[in-house]
């Protein structure tokens, strides 16, 4: 039975988390705007929600968990993955800086205002899956 909610759910959830994880790179992108040779990153929310869900299916191993400092991560941190392997991709260039930072400020608030609205929908989706449940629970009242 549970199995069969959290495949019911599966989708959303894993936008869900993946919207919150790009909201952040893009927050630190604002951030840094001012930052000398910083280099503006993102990430490809279609092969990484396509990576999530396959990672996410029943039929998928169970990666190991590191537990100590010094445990080797899965995958390894080098900067160019996030914590859950998701791949950070470096944004291109729209306008050079003479200071070699890439941060378009435009380009970053119209996508984290895009995806801070496709968070919300999906918030939406799932409070919708949700009360659906209730109401087949409930007897449909």
């Amino acid at each position: 039975m549970v199995g069969k909610l959290d495949d019911y759910l599966r989708f959303n959830e894993a936008a869900l988390g993946l919207r919150s994880q790009r909201q952040s790179v893009l927050a630190s992108n604002i951030a840094n705007g001012d930052t000398p040779n910083y280099k503006a990153r993102d990430i490809d929310f279609s092969s990484a929600m396509q990576a999530a869900l396959d990672k996410a299916s029943p039929s998928a191993a169970a990666s190991l968990k590191t537990t100590a400092s010094k445990h080797y991560p899965n995958p390894p941190q080098d900067g160019s993955t996030m914590a859950d392997g998701t791949p950070l991709l470096y944004r291109g260039v729209v306008q050079g800086a003479v200071d070699g930072n890439t941060v378009d400020m435009d380009v970053e608030r119209n996508q984290f205002a895009d995806n801070a609205i496709r968070y919300e929908a999906g918030i939406t989706a799932i409070n919708a899956q949700i009360k659906s449940m209730m109401a087949a629970i409930q007897g449909g009242n």
